[in-house]
């Protein structure tokens, strides 16, 4: 199998959007960023159309897709903002170019239903920003993005948590968005967790879906395979007003840790975060937690 090459000046970038609609606005910026740091960038066709939600038809953004994953010249794949859709138009996606000559898949949120197939392929992917989060993210996370796409070691530090289990330990890091790495258990989706390092964040859910999701993946065997676990952003989870759980994140996730010993940190700025810094999936990396904090080490 071939394997994806780091980016240099001149190559070619394409941007598409395979869930929601975006304004254009997102997309005319990261692309004027993407050229100021000496890339060429192209965009799809139907990447600003608008299909009620959805940013054209199913038809429209699979077509963007396959345009992006056949293209001979490019080297990544840009998704311009995350929402809802890409597991809508995943079946009708030939990916036989992508084995044969591999392309950086950028984003995260909705987008890791790509994220989980290309750990499902043994090749790597970047969970980063998107065009729609460029003007707003920090500088971080746009420079672990670039750092990544070219293949420049860095680092992302994490602050200490209390909650932290310490220890280290190498190994490919694999995950992603915690609903839709939950909907995928099962399916041709699901990758093989054994022995990675698990990275999940979350947005907008109530904090008993996200207890109920983590029992899902206990119970499918998931939380017993792997050698370390970074939780990222956990934006605007909720409890129930009345009669509250009363729960917090770091207490369900340790719950079903209470007989396993590997290192485990909490509040990682990646996720749906201002400061969202990139995690290349698929590539091995060195999870370092101390008592004076994290460290995500490419």
């Amino acid at each position: 199998m071939n394997t994806i090459q780091n980016l240099n000046p001149g190559d070619l970038i394409l941007i598409i959007a395979p869930a929601k609609a975006i304004e254009p606005k997102h997309v005319e910026f990261a692309k004027n960023l993407l050229i100021a740091n000496g890339f060429r960038v192209e965009i799809g066709k139907n990447c600003l159309n608008t299909h009620n939600y959805f940013a054209g038809t199913d038809l429209e953004r699979t077509s963007d897709f396959q345009w992006a994953i056949d293209h001979p010249e490019a080297k990544a794949i840009v998704c311009a903002r995350g929402g809802y859709g890409s597991i809508r138009i995943f079946e009708h996606i030939q990916w036989a170019a992508q084995l044969r000559n591999p392309k950086w898949i950028v984003g995260f949120s909705d987008i890791t239903v790509f994220h989980q197939y290309m750990q499902k392929m043994e090749l790597k992917s970047l969970h980063a920003t998107m065009p729609l989060n460029f003007e707003d993210n920090s500088t971080a996370s746009i420079e672990t993005m670039l750092h990544a796409l070219q293949g420049k070691a860095y680092q992302i530090d994490a602050p200490f948590s209390i909650s932290n289990k310490i220890g280290n330990t190498t190994a490919e890091i694999i995950g992603g968005n915690l609903s839709i790495v939950y909907s995928l258990i099962g399916t041709e989706l699901q990758p093989n967790y054994k022995n990675k390092i698990l990275f999940l964040e979350e947005i907008g859910e109530q904090i008993y879906a996200v207890d109920r999701m983590l029992y899902s993946l206990k119970n499918a065997g998931i939380l017993d395979k792997i050698s370390g676990l970074i939780i990222g952003g956990m934006t605007d989870i909720k409890d129930t007003t009345a009669n509250p759980t009363a729960l917090e994140i770091e207490q369900i996730v340790l719950h079903h840790f209470m007989f396993r010993s590997i290192p485990i940190a909490f509040n990682f700025p990646s996720g749906h975060l201002n400061d969202n810094q990139a995690i290349i999936f698929g590539q091995e990396a060195t999870l370092e937690v101390t008592e004076s904090g994290s460290q995500l080490l490419f």
